[in-house]
């Protein structure tokens, strides 16, 4: 047997352009990027690729960018099910009246591993590799992002009431645990404690939280600060705002990641700062359930580390991830009035590396650079509608869309080819989705 040369690699991709996102700002024209392993080799000249490795597979994009793959700092990836079930309504009567109850009679473990594989494929379309999830029955979540070859932040949900799931917080808590216990040696899959909300979860149940957090180091996945009936809630019955409730309990710290705060004064946007607390901003959500638009541009010039989600698909109702930096980056001009708020490099950011550091896998993913994982997604902008191209980033957030995506890889693995899913069966999962469209459907 002969021993294989150093310089053979898995595969190669030669790009247009090469935004790494580990230096601000900058763009790599007619580069490559190289992968072995699962892992980022190295970045270089494409020419000066081909003199120095030998790849198993070549892959040649004259018209595309390569970017790190996106990631959704928020979802309930399951929801896609639910995906349109009882649009147009405020948040609380969306959840008492019509997603709470459906939740109550259908989720399941089958109806989690179903809904997620749902969302995946939907996820990897659009380029995203890695999202953040909370939702019940987490251990098929995982499984479905094992088997769609994604990326996923595993959330082990606490509330303080009883579900299919499970009795009460102590036993939310040991499942998950129990779960990430099983899962601990996959290498895509890591975890949070997940928190529903204040207004769910009481002050005992944020206590044990805390020390798990503290004693796995964990982050900890929070909806915070969504409504202004929240905060109203919160004076009422603990004579504080939410967020000062949580100082008050210790949570907050580097390892918070607040979903939404939209509701968010001066005073509070500079003790997220000051504790290193991350944001994980769902603008679409936000808007569709009038929420409001977030003081995005203060949490930045405070230097809160600030994330995209999108929430799940029931209150999207897409978990679309280029439609996120678009509308954050429109919102926070249109908000502060100044147009050279959040611009489209800032944008990018959010919807990788800051997502990643805010996950705590920054080491990993996030950014292209030697010795992460190849965790890379392609987009072409040969079409008319992204023609001509003077500025490749300010195309990707304002000109460029999901259905742009060409190719998506996860941990060196080519899991969108040409816009083929390689992982999931398209038809397969399309009589599965019909299958809990007819039973949901009963509800109504």
């Amino acid at each position: 047997m002969h021993a294989i040369p150093d310089n053979t690699v898995d595969t190669l991709i030669e790009a247009r352009w090469v935004i790494p996102v580990e230096t601000p700002r900058q763009v790599l024209a007619q580069h490559a990027i190289v992968i072995s392993d699962g892992l980022i080799r190295d970045i270089l000249p494409t020419a000066e690729a081909h003199t120095k490795y030998n790849a198993r597979r070549r892959f040649q994009l004259n018209e595309h960018v390569l970017i790190p793959g996106l990631i959704n700092l928020h979802t309930h990836a399951a929801m896609t099910l639910l995906r349109g079930l009882a649009d147009d309504l405020p948040l609380m009567d969306w959840l008492n009246g019509h997603i709470w109850p459906a939740e109550a009679k259908f989720v399941s473990p089958e109806f989690v591993r179903d809904g997620t594989l749902l969302a995946c494929a939907e996820m990897l379309r659009g380029g995203v590799t890695c999202f953040n999830d909370m939702y019940f029955f987490p251990e098929a979540a995982a499984q479905a992002a094992l088997s769609a070859g994604m990326r996923a932040a595993i959330g082990m949900i606490a509330v303080d009431f009883p579900t299919a799931y499970a009795a009460d917080a102590d036993d939310y808590l040991s499942k998950g645990l129990a779960v990430r216990d099983e899962f601990r040696g996959e290498p895509l899959l890591s975890f949070t404690l997940a928190p529903h909300a204040p207004y769910t979860v009481s002050d005992k149940t944020f206590a044990k939280v805390l020390t798990y957090a503290e004693q796995l180091d964990l982050p900890v996945h929070i909806h915070l600060h969504e409504t202004h009936g929240e905060i109203e809630e919160s004076l009422r019955q603990y004579g504080v705002r939410p967020l000062e409730r949580l100082h008050r309990l210790g949570l907050l710290g580097p390892n918070l990641i607040a979903v939404h705060m939209v509701q968010s004064n001066a005073q509070e946007i500079r003790l997220l700062a000051e504790h290193g607390c991350h944001v994980a901003h769902c603008p679409s959500s936000n808007l569709k359930l009038a929420s409001g638009i977030g003081p995005v541009v203060e949490k930045l010039e405070h230097n809160v580390n600030v994330g995209l989600g999108t929430d799940g698909a029931a209150s999207n109702n897409r978990l679309d991830i280029f439609t996120e930096m678009r509308l954050a980056a429109l919102l926070a001009k249109g908000q502060s009035r100044h147009a050279a708020a959040l611009p489209a490099h800032q944008a990018l950011a959010m919807a990788t590396i800051n997502a990643a550091k805010a996950l705590g896998i920054d080491h990993l993913t996030g950014s292209l650079a030697p010795g992460k994982a190849a965790d890379i997604t392609a987009v072409d902008l040969s079409a008319p509608e992204t023609q001509p191209c003077y500025d490749v980033a300010s195309h990707l957030v304002y000109a460029a869309g999901r259905e742009n995506v060409s190719h998506v890889w996860v941990n060196g693995n080519l899991v969108l080819d040409e816009r083929r899913l390689t992982t999931l069966d398209i038809r397969e999962l399309n009589a599965r989705i019909a299958f809990w469209h007819e039973k949901i459907s009963s509800l109504k």
